[in-house]
């Protein structure tokens, strides 16, 4: 079963993205459909590269530099959000489900953690510095209670 169908530009679902793409100028191709897809039915973070993979499963012929193309195009729109995990490659996920990390330097194991428990950062980097910050693009590094 797939993502249900929304209205006009609802980024929450397949077709809402497509329709928004659509309101911007964009092509429906089927690469960004079957990338959508991708996105959509795993909640996840994943590289271009395990994107690519799942994509080109169904359709061989999609190149990577097309699924780069697409996700620059969705981050662009506001539809996903990419984050750096680490010493490893980007990984990309929804924006609606945009949330901060933090990774086990000792083990990788990540945690996924609520945008509020950075809002006092965000409040003091905004006050004493004039400085934004964006916890979805950046992981905390630490040790998770295992490896202490």
């Amino acid at each position: 079963m797939g993502p249900a169908i929304a209205g006009p530009g609802d980024a929450t679902t397949v077709e809402g993205v497509l329709d928004l793409v659509r309101q911007q100028g964009g092509r429906v191709t089927s690469s960004r459909r079957l990338l959508l897809r991708a996105l959509f039915d795993s909640k996840d973070h994943h590289t271009a590269e395990e994107l690519a993979a799942e994509v080109q499963q169904q359709s061989p012929d999609i190149h990577l530099s097309t699924i780069y193309r697409n996700l620059d195009e969705l981050e662009r729109l506001g539809v996903i959000v990419h984050s750096h995990l680490g010493h490893g490659a980007a990984t990309y996920h929804l924006a609606a489900s945009a949330h901060g990390h933090f990774v086990c330097e000792e083990c990788g194991q990540m945690i996924e953690a609520p945008d509020n428990l950075f809002a006092s950062l965000a409040t003091v980097a905004k006050a004493q510095f004039d400085f934004t910050i964006d916890p979805h693009h950046f992981a905390m590094l630490g040790r998770c209670a295992k490896c202490r």
